[in-house]
């Protein structure tokens, strides 16, 4: 087990000890003064916290010159558009952790008629408070494979929980339920997820996919657009929608971001909106039983 693999898991458990002291402390009255009861676990705890980040950001940061970007085919079809785009910033949201130094957001903006609102609901700063995902476009629509790969992993059992596209909302996500998952370890961030070997030491992973959607498993061979899944809202999100990264390894923990370019789009800017084609067919797997537009039932665990 690597050193940056073990300050995290120590910290983790330095937070349930301390958390226990606090508690045994406060019912049972334990012996001795309170700054070893309660002070001194919560400076282990601290420390190892420092510990942790300073670990992760140096270890994921880049060395040296970006290398070229790797040209990948676009993991969806139909028309999208950026959020936190490496086009914009590096890294694109805000950290190197996780392999996320060029990772991008994507969400579904179908066309809508002349005078009619928009397909995907806007932020709102009160109410609904909450939506369900069938109410945003990008929900079930089909994930492919960027280019002829390995399955390294393929996980699929967390639900899919409400929008947190609400000011009260994102406030919980962002104060509560983000502390909560980042607290379990990256599997929760990501929720619900599949990581593809592409080849020559680059990794494409996809985040946030829907529950039960996957149609691969790990070991398993895929073909360029053929369809691994459905974009989901598990995780560590405000609502339906793709993350996609390139990096160096297999291990979200321990890797390093990569480069991308989508061939025919390339990257696209924040809030910037492109269109992508049908693939032309693939050979060895299905390329879908759904096209963009369809839709899969929502998952009945929504909360």
């Amino acid at each position: 087990m690597s050193v940056r693999t073990a300050v995290p898991i120590a910290m983790r458990l330095s937070w349930l000890v301390l958390f226990a002291l606090m508690i045994g402390d406060f019912v049972t009255d334990l012996p001795g003064p309170g700054w070893a009861t309660t002070f001194l676990p919560a400076t282990v705890v601290l420390a190892l916290m420092v510990a942790t980040t300073v670990l992760q950001v140096s270890a994921a940061a880049p060395q040296g010159e970006p290398e070229p970007p790797v040209e990948v085919d676009p993991p969806v079809t139909g028309r999208w558009s950026a959020l936190n785009s490496p086009a914009d910033k590096v890294p694109s949201h805000g950290t190197h952790v996780y392999g996320q130094t060029y990772a991008i957001d994507i969400v579904a903006e179908p066309e809508t008629g002349e005078g009619e609102p928009p397909a995907r609901p806007a932020f709102r700063w009160l109410w609904p408070l909450f939506r369900r995902n069938r109410a945003f476009p990008a929900f079930g629509a089909p994930l492919l494979a960027v280019a002829d790969a390995t399955v390294v992993r393929a996980s699929d059992g967390q639900r899919d929980h409400l929008s947190r596209n609400s000011l009260p909302a994102l406030g919980y996500l962002m104060l509560i339920e983000g502390n909560v998952r980042s607290f379990v370890g990256v599997r929760r961030i990501v929720g619900n997820h599949v990581i593809l070997d592409l080849g020559d030491g680059t990794y494409a992973a996809y985040a946030h996919v829907q529950r039960g959607s996957l149609q691969v498993k790990a070991g398993e061979t895929v073909r360029a657009g053929q369809v691994l899944g459905r974009v989901g809202n598990s995780g560590n999100t405000t609502e339906p929608h793709l993350h996609f990264q390139l990096m160096d390894g297999p291990d979200l923990d321990n890797a390093r971001g990569v480069p991308f370019t989508w061939r025919g789009v390339g990257v696209p800017a924040n809030k910037e909106t492109f269109t992508v084609g049908e693939p032309a067919g693939v050979q060895g797997g299905e390329k879908g039983e759904a096209g963009a537009g369809e839709r899969v039932e929502e998952q009945a665990a929504d909360a």
